[in-house]
């Protein structure tokens, strides 16, 4: 009988500084950080954060685009016990205040580019004792670098244990106010671990890390990555030329993107051209690729396998592996493109009705699941966590329906399901059939006030590049492809769709702008 191994992300570290001590962990542009430089960051920043006071289990704020000073930083709280609790940089001053004072870190990073919206706030945050600033200076700020070099390279006295809180990561706000997940070392690093297996990362595979790190999906594939010792290419921001020009320049072979980046790198001009014979793996999340998109991401970059992650900020749950991408398969198998697959790993997955009853095969209901690797609350937020975890089950929100072979097709988040006249229509049925016409490139479906039938359905799209059509003809289009009450009654063409960080398209600000009106 074996016992079991209490391990921690400091575990991790140390592990990974003994056997790839000079492989690289992070590449940022020119700069590169090695697994051992990585340790010894850790060591000298975890004692200069404990020698400005803080205690483990404490929270430390870092509000930074991508960066190997953010791989640091987190791989300082990680090895000491520290709570890193990122800051979406791309929220307006109000709500970064909310996150900050809802975490309440004592010692609080920020990149220069930052400056203003932090002297605006600073004055708000009373947690706040010690501000470091990265790149730049202030009167009131530290700067990281003499913030570091106050470190001792072996350490702080603490040390993290796997039952220690990891970091704190807000959600999207697709529904709502942000919530603070609490993730701990023992569920974070197990997520990492299956991440790692389910894409066949492997050392010296170089990981595309664009997707910001302060959101689950960037940190835990650049975690999943350094378990196998390999290295995350962090990129500050999307830009499609940008991400073929570093696929080629750095032979990347495994790319993190959502959905809608895909589509983008796809329509730029320069793919036509670029070498892309490194690219081993193509990571999408953040939502379903749409079919058509899929088949010629597929096409273009040939040979590469495709996995497509479907989670939240609370728990990763289903997988569609490389091996059950088969476009020129049979109809069951083309069919499946469309799904997001299987559940993980170590986790229990059900569709219930609002009875709380298991959903016949087909038939749609709210997504629960269960694993060893979710997140264990919601910070400050009881009734939050009350009401996601009912019973050890992680009530998600997001509607879907099993296949008789138990692949799982999203249909929905519960919240954005239309009501027109007793019917239940879910946008993304009615999303897949506009996707379909030749001249539509992205789609988000909502529904607006009806007097007579509650909701009406209103798509609203962009067009491809010298293509259009008519209202007309994208609503006759999509009555050939579903029935005639889940058509859209209104079609409004806009020039971009508004999107959050993580590439998801923003329904709340659609709804703000057009179901109102």
């Amino acid at each position: 009988m074996h016992d079991y191994l209490p391990l921690s992300f400091a575990d991790d570290l140390e592990q990974r500084a003994r056997f790839y001590s000079h492989e690289p962990a992070y590449i940022q542009g020119e700069r590169r950080i090695s697994h051992g430089e990585l340790l010894t960051s850790a060591k000298l920043i975890g004692s200069a954060i404990y020698r400005a006071g803080l205690r483990r289990q404490d929270r430390v704020g870092i509000f930074s685009m991508n960066s190997i000073e953010f791989g640091e930083i987190m791989a300082a709280t990680q090895w000491a016990g520290f709570i890193l609790a990122p800051v979406n940089f791309r929220l307006a001053p109000a709500e970064i205040a909310s996150i900050i004072r809802d975490g309440a870190p004592k010692l609080f990073f920020f990149e220069a580019q930052y400056l203003p919206v932090m002297e605006q706030l600073r004055h708000e945050l009373p947690s706040v004792q010690t501000y470091v600033c990265i790149g730049g200076e202030t009167d009131w700020a530290v700067h990281h670098e003499d913030f570091f070099s106050a470190g001792d390279e072996a350490g702080p006295p603490i040390r993290s244990t796997e039952e220690d809180i990891c970091c704190l990561i807000y959600t999207s706000g697709t529904t709502g106010k942000p919530k603070g997940v609490i993730w701990g070392h023992r569920e974070y690093r197990q997520l990492a671990q299956v991440d790692t297996w389910l894409c066949d990362m492997q050392q010296p595979d170089v990981t595309l890390i664009v997707m910001p790190m302060f959101h689950l999906g960037g940190m835990v594939i650049s975690l999943s990555q350094h378990v196998r010792g390999g290295a995350a290419y962090l990129q500050r921001q999307f830009e499609p030329l940008d991400v073929l020009k570093a696929i080629e320049q750095e032979r990347l072979s495994i790319l993190l993107l959502a959905p809608t980046m895909v589509q983008m790198v796809l329509d730029h001009p320069y793919v036509a051209e670029a070498d892309l014979s490194s690219v081993r793996t193509i990571i999408y999340s953040a939502a379903p690729m749409p079919v058509p998109v899929l088949k010629r991401a597929i096409e273009v970059f040939d040979g590469c396998g495709f996995v497509n992650l479907f989670g939240q900020s609370e728990i990763c749950m289903f997988c569609l592996s490389p091996e059950q991408h088969r476009p020129d398969g049979s109809e069951k198998d083309r069919k499946r493109l469309g799904s997001v697959g299987k559940p993980y790993p170590n986790l229990l997955a059900k569709v219930v009705d609002e009875d709380g009853n298991d959903c016949p095969v087909g038939e749609p209901g709210e997504i629960l699941a269960r694993s060893s690797a979710m997140f264990r609350g919601y910070w400050n937020n009881h009734g939050a966590t009350l009401e996601t975890l009912r019973d050890g089950w992680c009530h998600t929100g997001d509607m879907g329906r099993f296949d008789e072979d138990g692949f799982l097709y999203l249909v929905d988040r519960k919240k954005d399901m239309i009501i027109t006249g007793g019917e239940n229509v879910y946008s993304r049925e009615v999303e897949e059939a506009l996707l379909q016409h030749p001249a539509v490139s992205e789609c988000a479906v909502i529904g607006i006030p009806d007097p007579k039938w509650g909701e009406n359905v209103c798509a609203v799209i962009t067009f491809k590049t010298g293509h259009s059509a008519s209202e007309a003809e994208l609503i006759e289009h999509s009555r050939s492809l579903i029935a005639g009450y889940k058509k859209p009654k209104k079609v409004i063409v806009v020039d971009a769709l508004p999107k959050l960080v993580t590439g998801k398209v923003n329904k709340i600000e659609l709804r703000n702008l057009y179901a109102r009106a």
